[in-house]
């Protein structure tokens, strides 16, 4: 009884002094990053309510605004619902190259202290949640190329198998541990994910739906820039929650990315109100407001993985490149990019998706487990290889993915309204609303 009794003893004794290292290894959850995640959060999701909403409305026809805005409403709620349901799923669990795994179909084996392997300080449950507001403006902002004549029926049908045939595959591969993470593409927030999609899928629908009535010969100014201009500053601040908070954490880096977007958007918005200025002899609001977002756009990929005064350099670039596009390319192809999505998002997101294989740097990306990535000015020029190569199966598989989407969109409803109805405006036609007459 005596060595019996001893045993358990000693026994006991182990398991209490094991106790709290145990309860150290799986409490991993941080309190800090934890509510700096619900902060950023909240962030993205103001960035389509009401950000993208009012940015979008106040850029379109006084007879299209609310269903302008209606286009940002339905994309959240359709997207959300999916994303919970089982796009999470797809996109961040498995290890499947392509595609992922269906074990957190309805957010089953989420607890309450349940980790992400993809982000280890906070809850899966908010992980789940953020990368949920990527996927809501990413459909959204697709709308912005064909403003003004698609049906709202049609466009609510295009989230939802948009967001399966190309958004969820591209975010497995880039972040969900699919081969284009495994082949070392540098993609911090979304440049291919989210920006290259949206833009070369609204060029594929504006140029498949066709132009506007009245397209290159009638007036089709915005309504109300300044909305446009409140919707700018709610994207601006929004954005970092977006780069800042794809940091996964409150960290250094977090900050360095925040900076070097804020650069970025003031960069962008003084090289395109300065080319406005030089050609047309006065700097128009608009200008400055697609400025500042072709800056946060083409940001955005390398914001974590860059100094700041890279992200000045970026923005320059960014302001001039999409300033051609929306101005020059745009008319020069006479193809309808109503809100100029492919012009600022698109090229802004293949211009900082390829920077980011520039301009990377050991400085920012290096840490106690990982050693960094360099890019080409660090004499890396296979980064810049890897980069281009993503781009490449980025716009390739968007292009075909969303051909299919619209083909199966209308198979259900035609894509486009009546041209009484585009004559009329969509308010009245799709939604029976209309703003007050002043």
């Amino acid at each position: 009884m005596t060595k019996i009794s001893a045993a358990c003893a000693a026994a006991l004794c182990a398991l209490l002094s094991a106790a709290p290292a145990l309860a150290q290894e799986t409490s991993k959850i941080d309190a800090a990053d934890t509510g700096f995640m619900i902060v950023a959060t909240a962030l993205v999701l103001m960035m389509t309510l009401p950000g993208l909403a009012l940015f979008y409305s106040g850029m379109v026809r006084k007879k299209n605004v609310l269903a302008t805005m209606a286009q940002s409403l339905i994309a959240t709620a359709i997207v959300s619902i999916l994303w919970g349901s089982v796009g999470y799923s797809l996109a961040f669990t498995g290890d499947n190259p392509f595609i992922g795994s269906l074990s957190r179909v309805l957010l089953q084996g989420v607890g309450v202290d349940t980790i992400s392997p993809l982000a280890k300080t906070i809850p899966e449950i908010l992980f789940a949640a953020y990368q949920m507001t990527f996927a809501v403006i990413t459909c959204a902002l697709v709308g912005g190329s064909v403003a003004e004549r698609m049906k709202f029926s049609a466009f609510m049908i295009f989230c939802v198998i948009w967001l399966f045939i190309v958004y969820i595959p591209s975010a497995h591969w880039v972040w969900g541990g699919g081969f284009l993470q495994t082949m070392g593409v540098l993609d911090f927030a979304g440049g291919t994910v989210v920006h290259i999609n949206a833009g070369v899928a609204g060029l594929v629908a504006a140029l498949m739906m066709g132009n506007r009535q009245g397209f290159g010969r009638e007036n089709l100014s915005p309504f109300d820039l300044s909305l446009a201009v409140i919707g700018t500053g709610l994207l601006w601040v929004g954005w970092f929650g977006f780069n800042g908070g794809s940091a996964l954490g409150a960290n250094s880096r977090a900050v360095f990315a925040i900076v070097a977007t804020h650069l970025a958007a003031c960069a962008g918005a003084l090289v395109w109100s300065g080319l406005e200025w030089y050609e047309r002899g006065k700097p128009s609001v608009l200008g400055v407001i697609s400025g500042a977002v072709a800056g946060l756009g083409t940001i955005t990929p390398a914001s974590g993985y860059i100094l700041p005064w890279h992200g000045v350099v970026i923005g320059l670039v960014a302001g001039g490149v999409c300033y051609w596009f929306c101005t020059v390319a745009k008319h020069r192809f006479r193809y309808d990019d109503s809100l100029d999505v492919f012009g600022v998002h698109g090229v802004g997101g293949i211009l900082g998706t390829l920077l980011a294989g520039v301009f990377a740097t050991r400085a920012v990306t290096a840490s106690a487990s990982e050693p960094g990535v360099s890019g080409l000015l660090e004499g890396d020029p296979h980064q810049f290889l890897v980069q281009a190569i993503g781009v490449g199966v980025t716009i390739a598989w968007c292009v075909a993915g969303t051909f299919v989407s619209l083909k199966i969109v209308s198979l259900f409803t035609s894509l486009r309204v009546s041209g009484d109805d585009e004559r009329e405006g969509l308010d009245i036609a799709l939604h029976g609303e209309a703003l007050h007459h002043q």
